[in-house]
């Protein structure tokens, strides 16, 4: 039998998990303020209501572009319904465990939808599931024919269970972590560049993630993947990770990059950025014209 580890080496030195975890002080990082064992709100905050008929509650973080992304693609496409309110939730001050926001979502993730266009409302949350309703409720960009239908909802299934390695595996010991561990970045780098492989030797024998057709199953892997690849997220991890080697999969991301509402959906909502460029609400297209024009007077 193995000698058990020495909890000399262990970080911090001399720890030894108990038998029973419990809640005791912060745990640290860039979100140790918001970070709690426990669900439901923590506050009385009701949440506002636009005028029409979809009211998005979300952040622009990439689980929130998915949203915004096919919301402008639905418009661009026509469908008319798909006007929106988009109301920023601050999560890092706790926005997301208000009780307005707690009654949509109990799990206090964004984002969160409300769709007011049916009696009584419904409320929908996780963003792959607000992606199906919306693709489902307007018949665009989830394929109807069973094999692709399925492909679309493996790919999309695949995001939704490979991005927490990139995030809050990765992206949190890389960038956020209050120190540096070399056998955590070390382990989750390697499992997010096996997931870039993953696409990138798909890619290539695929113009989209479900092959022919541009789906919701791009629109959710695009925020995640290529805006690490972009240098959009955890500082320089796209150099880091070496994410230029993936060809196949750069040239999916640009062609993704180039298309009007996903440049328009990635603005909504942001939280980061120079503070001119930033679209805390979008109401009316006109809010992210007006964005895009200051960034295009600022060679942005």
């Amino acid at each position: 039998m193995a000698d058990a580890p020495d909890p000399a080496a262990n970080q911090p030195a001399g720890y030894v998990p108990p038998k029973v975890w419990t809640w005791e002080q912060p745990s640290g990082g860039q979100f140790a303020n918001i970070n709690r064992p426990i669900s439901g709100a923590t506050h009385e905050k009701e949440l506002p209501v636009g005028r029409h008929p979809l009211q998005l509650y979300s952040l622009g973080t990439p689980n929130g572009q998915k949203v915004t992304i096919l919301l402008e693609e639905l418009l661009a496409a026509g469908h008319a319904g798909a006007e929106y309110d988009a109301w920023k939730i601050d999560i890092g001050e706790g926005d997301q465990f208000g009780s307005g926001f707690v009654r949509i979502n109990p799990n206090s993730k964004i984002p969160a939808l409300v769709d007011r266009s049916v009696d009584p409302a419904l409320r929908i949350f996780e963003s792959g599931a607000i992606l199906i309703y919306l693709a489902e409720k307007f018949g665009a960009f989830l394929p109807t024919d069973p094999a692709k239908r399925a492909a679309t909802l493996s790919w999309l299934m695949w995001q939704m269970g490979s991005a927490p390695f990139l995030g809050g595996g990765f992206g949190h010991f890389y960038a956020y972590a209050p120190f540096k561990i070399e056998y955590a970045i070390n382990r989750y780098a390697m499992e997010v560049k096996r997931q870039y492989h993953v696409l990138d030797t798909h890619l290539a024998e695929h113009r989209y993630l479900a092959g022919d057709d541009y789906t919701i199953a791009d629109m959710a892997v695009w925020p995640w993947y290529g805006g690490v690849a972009r240098g959009d997220a955890y500082g320089d991890a796209a150099e880091f990770l070496n994410t230029a080697e993936y060809t196949h999969f750069n040239r999916w991301a640009a062609e993704v990059a180039a298309r009007e509402p996903v440049q328009r959906g990635r603005l909504v909502n942001r939280g980061s950025g120079p503070e001119e460029f930033r679209l805390a609400e979008r109401h009316t297209a006109g809010d992210i014209d007006a964005i895009r024009a200051r960034m295009k007077a600022a060679g942005a």
